[in-house]
C-alpha cells in the first residue's frame, strides 16, 4: 500500500466509528481510522456507569427520535440487537438484563471497547490516535485528510465524530462544521437525555435533593414511566431523561406521582384515614417529598377531616402535577445530542450523501437520538455496520 492512501477512513474512534472500520476491513478494504484523544471508545468506557449499556433486547424506529422517525428502519433492521449479542457472546462478555430490555456487561465497560479494538485489529485496521484533522478536501478522485500526523488520501471517508454531548471527553462540532464545508443541511442540535433545570424558588428541590420514586411523566407527544430523581438544582433520574429528549422550552410537564394508586384506593384505607395528610401520603412517597407538597399546598390536619372534594383535588394534584423547567443542564450534562446531519441528505441503507460521492455520516452526529436504555449505542452499530459494507 502506498504510504498515506486507503481505500477509507473513519474519523471518530468511537462506537460508531470503531464498528464501520472493522466492518469495511472485514471485506479486505485498506482502512484508516483516525481519533483526535489520547485512545479509542472514551465514551462507552463511561457508559452505563462503567458497565455499558450496549443494547437492548426490543429496538424499533419508534425508540428513535428524528424529523424522518422511518429513516433509522433499514439499518436497525439489518443488524440487531442479536447480531450485537452474538459478537459479544463471541467474546465471552458476561451481561445482564436490569430492566426494559436494557442489557448490560457483568463486568466492566472495558470489554466493549477492547472487543471492538481487537475486531479492528482482526481486520487489519490501521487506527491512528492523537491525530486531529486540520484540513479535509475532494479532489477528483478522493478525499485528502490534512492531520498533525500528515497527509491521508482515501476514495471513501465515513464522519463519526459524534454529537456535541459531554465535551469533557472531547466532543467536538467536527462533523457539522464539515457538513457545511460540502452544503450538507443540519438539523438544529439541541440537549438530550439531559436533567432538567428550575427556578430554585418556585419549589424547594434543594431540600428534596436525592430523593426519588417512581412516577408517570408526559408531554403531549410522550409518556415514560421510570424513576425520578430530584436534584439541587432541579430534576432527573431516567424518567426525566427519557422526557427531556422531547421536551421544547417553555413547555409543561405532567407527572403522575402516584402511578400505582387509583382514584378510589386513594386514602381509602382505614388506618390512613386516622393520619396527619403529609404522614397519610408519605405511605405512597417518599417523606420528604409528602412534607414539602403539604407545605406548598398548606395541607394540615387528619386525612378524616377532607371533603370528599377536597380529596379528589389532592389526587388530582399529585397525579397531574405540572411544571415548566426553565431549561435543560446543557450539552455538558447530555448523554446525547439531538439533531444533527439532516436524514433527507443520506442513503437510509448506506449512511452515503447524496450529493457527496463516498461521503458518510453515521452515529450521534446523524439526526437519529434514541431513548435512553441502549438505543443510541445500537444505532452507532448499524449505522456504523451499514456504511462499513460500502465504503
Amino acid at each position: 500500500m502506498a504510504d498515506g492512501v486507503y481505500d477509507a477512513i473513519i474519523i471518530g474512534g468511537g462506537a460508531a466509528g470503531l464498528f464501520c472500520a472493522a466492518t469495511a476491513g472485514r471485506r479486505g478494504r485498506r482502512v484508516l481510522l483516525i481519533e483526535h484523544a489520547e485512545k479509542v471508545g472514551k465514551k462507552i468506557l463511561i457508559s452505563g456507569g462503567g458497565r455499558c449499556n450496549f443494547t437492548n433486547r426490543e429496538v424499533s424506529h419508534k425508540n428513535y427520535i428524528s424529523e424522518n422517525p422511518r429513516f433509522c428502519i433499514s439499518a436497525i433492521s439489518r443488524f440487531t440487537p442479536s447480531d450485537f449479542i452474538s459478537l459479544a457472546s463471541r467474546y465471552h462478555i458476561a451481561y445482564h438484563e436490569k430492566k426494559l430490555g436494557q442489557l448490560f456487561c457483568n463486568g466492566s465497560s472495558k470489554q466493549i471497547a477492547n472487543m471492538l479494538v481487537r475486531e479492528c485489529d482482526v481486520a487489519n485496521v490501521e487506527i491512528k490516535t492523537n491525530c486531529s484533522i486540520a484540513k479535509i478536501e475532494r479532489s477528483e478522485n478522493s478525499f485528502i485528510c490534512e492531520s498533525s500526523e500528515g497527509s491521508y488520501h482515501s476514495d471513501s471517508l465515513v464522519i463519526a465524530t459524534g454529537g456535541i454531548s459531554v465535551p469533557a471527553i472531547g466532543a467536538t462540532d467536527f462533523a457539522y462544521r464539515l457538513a457545511k464545508q460540502f452544503d450538507i443541511a443540519v438539523i438544529p442540535m439541541r440537549p438530550a437525555l439531559v436533567p432538567l433545570i428550575f427556578d430554585r424558588d418556585s419549589w424547594g428541590f434543594s431540600q428534596l435533593s436525592g430523593v426519588s420514586l417512581e412516577v408517570i411523566i408526559s408531554n403531549d407527544i410522550a409518556e415514560f414511566r421510570d424513576d425520578l430523581l430530584f436534584t439541587h438544582k432541579g430534576l432527573s433520574g431516567p424518567a426525566i431523561l427519557q422526557i427531556s429528549s422531547y421536551w421544547r422550552e417553555g413547555e409543561m410537564l405532567r407527572i403522575n406521582l402516584l402511578p400505582d394508586i387509583s382514584k378510589d384506593m386513594f386514602l381509602s384505607e382505614k388506618n390512613i384515614k386516622k393520619l396527619e395528610i403529609k404522614n397519610a401520603l408519605a405511605e405512597y412517597m417518599p417523606k420528604r417529598l409528602s412534607d414539602i407538597f403539604c407545605e406548598r399546598m398548606e395541607l394540615r390536619g387528619n386525612v378524616s377531616a377532607l371533603s370528599a372534594e377536597s380529596s379528589k383535588s389532592l389526587y388530582e394534584s399529585l397525579t397531574n402535577w405540572q411544571i415548566k423547567p426553565q431549561g435543560t443542564a446543557g450539552f455538558h450534562k447530555a448523554e446525547v445530542t439531538a439533531g444533527g446531519i439532516d436524514t433527507r441528505e443520506l442513503s437510509s441503507k448506506t449512511m452515503e450523501c447524496n450529493k457527496q460521492k463516498g461521503l458518510y455520516f453515521v452515529g450521534e452526529a446523524v439526526d437519529v437520538t434514541g431513548w435512553l436504555g441502549g438505543y443510541n449505542f445500537q444505532w452507532a452499530w448499524a449505522s456504523g455496520y451499514a456504511a462499513g459494507l460500502v465504503c
